[in-house]
């Protein structure tokens, strides 16, 4: 796995403060990390942590590429030695910055898709967390640590945007609802990125839905999904090198 991109990559906090109060339509990846947050998992009451922090950056990078393949911005294409290469759509740019910024990146030259996850990666969380706490969705908080020291902790901003998002994922890995693509790719990262056993309270981890979990990772999403087959094989393509990665990184 190549985990160092060819080239540098300039991207991820691209928002001053006041660009953030124009944000458009949460982005695949805000999503994706919004459910990731975990509330009441913090060591203080109250508070809440991300699930899967060891290899988030990759998990983040994918639901990116993810979100660029649904909007027909990327396609992937075959490289030397039947390698997988991501390749952005000439005169398809996004509008979001954080989406932007990856599809320039890719408009250089096609690249290997762990080169893209390795490379656009890192710089995610940050901005993304930042979306987040403008939407309301979570919540930065100050707390004492050991009753001396000032610490942020995070907290669930009162919205109810994640409980919304959950009850979709469950509804289509446990009630078998035909999902919405977004629905879906969210489900796929989820399950690619090891962290849905994390959410067994609320989605129960039985065999039905890890075989349903899965069916989502290979691109396998029904006749309801309103997604053209390509988006959905560059879906399962990204999911799968974030399986990879999430598998490999850990052991590095």
């Amino acid at each position: 796995m190549n985990q160092q991109p060819d080239e540098p990559f300039a991207g991820g906090e691209t928002e001053t403060p006041g660009e953030a109060k124009r944000l458009g339509a949460p982005t695949l990846a805000e999503d994706l990390l919004l459910l990731l947050f975990q509330p009441n998992s913090g060591f203080q009451a109250g508070t809440g942590t991300i699930a899967g922090e060891n290899t988030l950056f990759y998990t983040l990078a994918g639901a990116v590429l993810a979100d660029l393949a649904l909007g027909h911005h990327v396609r992937t294409d075959t490289g030397r030695g039947g390698t997988t290469r991501v390749e952005a759509i000439e005169d398809r740019p996004p509008s979001d910055d954080i989406l932007r910024s990856a599809w320039d990146y890719l408009s250089q030259k096609p690249r290997g898709v762990q080169t893209v996850l390795a490379a656009i990666g890192p710089t995610l969380r940050s901005p993304l967390l930042d979306r987040l706490v403008e939407r309301g969705d979570i919540r930065r908080g100050s707390r004492k640590a050991l009753g001396l020291f000032n610490t942020t902790v995070l907290e669930d901003g009162g919205s109810g945007r994640r409980s919304r998002l959950l009850d979709d994922v469950r509804d289509v890995l446990v009630e078998g609802t035909e999902p919405q693509p977004r629905i879906a790719a969210l489900a796929a990262l989820l399950s690619g990125s090891g962290t849905l056993p994390q959410f067994h309270r609320e989605i129960p981890w039985t065999s039905p839905v890890i075989t349903r979990a899965k069916e989502f990772e290979q691109g396998n999403w029904g006749a309801g999904a309103a997604a053209g087959a390509v988006a959905r094989s560059v879906t399962a393509t990204i999911v799968s090198n974030v399986i990879i990665a999430a598998a490999v990184l850990p052991q590095n």
